[in-house]
């Protein structure tokens, strides 16, 4: 077994075949030696895992171009119908009722803290340009967050932390297994953007947090399949070896985000089972996942975004199913996100929006949710009322949904609904703002009331694709067919065109993009990437080529 590492060791030398590729304020007090031997060690034990895991992605993808489907694995059936349950949940998540989440800048880091919600899920993947600064800066923060030195000042304010019994249990998303992080590099690979941010920080905070019994927690996005699921514990295992930690001291809740991994819920909670604490639904990287997933089924092509609710069929069975599965097996089914923003200038917007969270809060609780997520500090409330309501207790485990019974055509089933020309033009316009934004080192971006992440431009450029690559199924030359708007207008690329030439000067127009220095960078992007043949996996893989 390899040396016991702990964050005072000292090294003499950084370790053989490591490369740092960036420079940041604060990186050296991160980056230590002992620091940068625990993430060489992983990702030389790891590293070939990681690339298996990301080849048999590629491989199911091929599958599902040619034509398969999702569906339940037959051999796993035995862990889908056996009787097990998940290793008991700690006090400190037992309550889950209002998670805040957001990036991980200082001024958020605080504000979430103190924001009133039981949970803050500080967020290294999709609210977060994974620039090298942000990066270093984030990992700063939540250090001084958990030894309650963090303080920030900037617009005439000063933030500071409440008294650590009154801010919310902090949990980390680190990024997914299909991102690099380019500036750490061993043996003349980037490693893990993943293992660098969920590392780094257990090495910094690990001891911390287990001598208060606040975990550390965490949340893991992005998996498709149980064993995803399994090469995360076998981290978490080595790490908690490495760290001297108690065995299972990290706990973990996984956000089901992708179409595969709806179809091994039971699996994933299995392969986790001794550490994990809940499933998430991640249901914007849901629909998202939808579309890439069956991006080459012609049946299955989905309405604009607008109009794809949880009231979907496909999307009520998944958070119903999630539901039932999770409390079957003593685990949280936390809900989704409301991405609303309080406008207290504008009383009409406000009210309308208040009204949106209030009725899919309602959804969420009376459906059986243990919780759920909001994204802004002024909503927290109001989701808190409603779960108080509906949920004396810490948790809705004994609403079992019985009655649910999906089956794999249930989680696929087409979606009705139409294509109108202000979709259309909303998702080439929140793309382009949001990878603008992105691109200039902001991942967590305010547009039309509404706090948009990754995820939603992840929707709208695949939307995008996937109306203009597909022929309407109705054409008997299908080659030469239109998927149409609402008006009868063709979708094609034409549309695209006058809607990108036409994207700059309203832009310019409004003063709340003012300042998006990459605004054509984007636009070019966006127009490389809906010309080509295939769907690109991630909008953010050739977005973090040119950062930094």
């Amino acid at each position: 077994m390899s040396a016991v590492l702990k964050p005072n060791d000292e090294a003499s030398d950084q370790p053989g075949g490591l490369c740092i590729a960036g420079q940041a304020e604060g990186q050296d007090a991160l980056l230590t030696p002992a620091a940068l031997a625990l993430l060489t060690h992983l990702h030389r034990r790891f590293e070939p895992q990681r690339q298996l895991r990301l080849a048999a992605r590629q491989a199911r993808q091929a599958e599902f171009d040619d034509g398969a489907l999702p569906a339940f694995r037959d051999d796993t059936r035995a862990i889908r119908e056996g009787d097990w349950r998940v290793a008991p949940i700690p006090a400190a998540l037992l309550d889950r009722r209002v998670e805040i989440t957001g990036p991980v800048d200082p001024k958020m880091v605080i504000n979430a803290l103190n924001s009133g919600a039981n949970c803050y899920m500080a967020d290294f993947e999709d609210s977060t340009a994974p620039t090298w600064a942000n990066l270093i800066q984030g990992q700063r923060a939540l250090r001084d967050a958990v030894g309650g030195t963090l303080e920030f000042d900037g617009n005439g304010k000063q933030y500071r932390m409440k008294p650590e019994a009154e801010r919310a249990v902090l949990l980390v998303r680190p990024r997914g297994w299909h991102l690099d992080e380019k500036h750490v590099i061993v043996d003349g690979a980037p490693i893990s953007g993943g293992l660098f941010d969920l590392a780094l920080f257990a090495f910094h905070n690990a001891s911390a947090l287990t001598a208060k019994d606040r975990g550390p927690y965490f949340y893991l996005p992005k998996l498709q399949c149980m064993e995803e699921a399994a090469l995360w514990n076998a981290v978490l295992d080595e790490i908690e070896v490495q760290l001297n930690l108690p065995q299972g001291a990290m706990k973990v809740t996984v956000l089901i985000e992708t179409l595969p991994a709806a179809f091994e819920m039971d699996e994933i909670l299995h392969a986790l089972r001794s550490r994990i604490v809940g499933l998430n639904c991640g249901r914007w990287d849901y629909i998202f996942s939808y579309i890439k997933t069956l991006r080459a089924h012609r049946d299955r092509v989905l309405p604009e975004r607008g109009q794809v609710t949880m009231t979907q069929p496909f999307l009520k069975a998944y958070s119903e199913l999630l539901i039932r599965t999770c409390h079957r097996r003593g685990a949280h089914a936390m809900g989704g996100m409301a991405a609303q923003i309080p406008n207290p200038r504008d009383a009409e917007a406000n009210a309308a929006a208040f009204a949106r969270v209030e009725a899919d809060k309602l959804r969420e609780a009376n459906a059986g949710h243990d919780g759920t997520w909001v994204a802004h500090p002024g909503m927290v409330a109001l989701a808190r009322g409603i779960f108080d309501a509906r949920m004396p207790g810490p948790h809705q485990h004994d609403v079992r949904r019985e009655d649910v019974n999906v089956s794999a055509e249930d989680l696929l089933k087409p979606s009705l609904g139409t294509i109108t020309a202000a979709g259309f033009y909303g998702n080439v316009e929140v793309c382009v703002r949001y990878l603008a934004a992105w691109l200039d080192g902001n991942g967590c971006v305010p547009i039309h009331g509404m706090m948009e992440d990754a995820a939603t431009a992840e929707i709208s450029r695949a939307q995008l694709w996937q109306w203009l690559h597909h022929a309407d199924p109705r054409d008997q030359d299908s080659r030469g067919g239109h998927l149409h708007l609402d008006d009868g207008s063709p979708v094609d690329f034409a549309l695209l065109d006058r809607a990108l030439i036409g994207l700059p000067s309203k832009l310019a127009a409004d003063p709340t993009v003012a300042g998006l220095a990459r605004v054509d960078e984007a636009i070019a992007l966006l127009a490389d990437l809906t010309h080509r043949d295939t769907l690109a996996d991630f909008l953010t893989l050739p977005a973090y080529e040119r950062i930094d």
